[in-house]
């Protein structure tokens, strides 16, 4: 029994539970009116909330009220988005390539003013800064240049090479001996007898120069500016009311009587009334297995007597 007894307990405390659960979540959260204007003849009242947008206008107000002796009637609810100009200084820096360093190659790769969108999406057209412009070498290269020098060496008693230089200087480069060429000399004394062939040797000396170059340039220069962008960071919605005025005052009472019925009526009572309804079958479940154990121990009770 007292399992059973148990058991309906904790169907009670979830019925109630689920029941308070469903209030809170069935509530918006308030909103406030930013502003509150009233016609002269005060038949209309317009009520301005300015939310994120995001925010749920659930929780604008729409029931009936009074005022001044009107009685107010929600009969719209307008929307409007409004948008917003975020905009703020920006300097964008460019970088790019020019086989060239002299100005005015380097200004016909950069417009005075160019467009940009920054990584947060706004844009602007930006003004080309030139005290920014800067030219500097993007990469060097070498080349290898073959150099050729001959010599004549004249006069020479005979082929021997003992006689050639071996290396000569050129234009500030070492050149080495790479070629003799021998040629006889008849020569003759002045009597006009030969004494004897001579020779020329005529020598080629080869070598190598490198030198380097700047294969291209960077060019790097800065723009500047506006950049703008239109956001939406509020919607505004404006409640109307339009107003009927209260003749009597007897009237009023009654319509106040009839808007504390209507308040009451609109209260969700079934999240009250539920967890009484559950209490009250629990209890009389309960009732009715206490009496159906009491009948049946009297029951047992006489049957004992009985046999005695």
């Amino acid at each position: 029994m007292k399992r059973i007894i148990t058991v309906c307990a904790m169907l009670v405390a979830l019925s109630m539970a689920l029941s308070l659960s469903a209030f809170a979540a069935d509530t918006s959260e308030v909103c406030y009116p930013t502003s509150v204007t009233q016609s002269e003849d005060k038949t209309e009242i317009r009520k301005a909330y300015d939310l994120a947008p995001e925010q749920n206008p659930g929780g604008i107000p729409r029931s009936d009220f009074e005022q001044e002796g009107y009685r107010y009637t929600l009969i719209d609810l307008l929307r409007q988005e409004l948008p917003e100009v975020e905009q703020r200084q920006h300097t964008e820096t460019v970088s790019l390539e020019s086989k060239n360093k002299d100005m005015a190659s380097v200004l016909a790769l950069l417009p005075q003013e160019r467009e940009f969108i920054t990584d947060d999406g706004l844009t602007g057209v930006l003004t080309l800064k030139l005290d920014t412009v800067q030219v500097e070498p993007s990469g060097y290269g070498s080349t290898t240049k073959q150099l050729t020098a001959t010599r004549s060496y004249p006069n020479l008693a005979g082929q021997d090479t003992q006689y050639i230089p071996k290396t000569i200087e050129e234009n500030g480069k070492t050149l080495t001996l790479q070629n003799i060429d021998w040629q006889t000399d008849n020569t003759a004394n002045m009597d006009g007898y030969a004494i004897g062939d001579r020779y020329t040797a005529v020598a080629t000396y080869t070598g190598t120069t490198t030198s380097s170059y700047v294969k291209g340039y960077t060019v790097t220069a800065d723009y500047t500016g506006t950049v703008s962008r239109i956001v939406l960071n509020r919607v505004r919605y404006v409640a109307i009311f339009e107003g009927t005025q209260l003749e009597t005052p007897v009237e009023r009472t009654v319509e106040q009587t009839d808007t504390e019925t209507q308040t009451v009526a609109q209260f969700p009572w079934h999240y009250v009334l539920i967890p009484i309804g559950v209490v009250a079958v629990v209890g009389a479940g309960i009732g009715a297995a206490l009496t159906i154990k009491r009948r049946g121990e009297n029951e047992h009770g006489g049957t004992e007597e009985a046999a005695e």
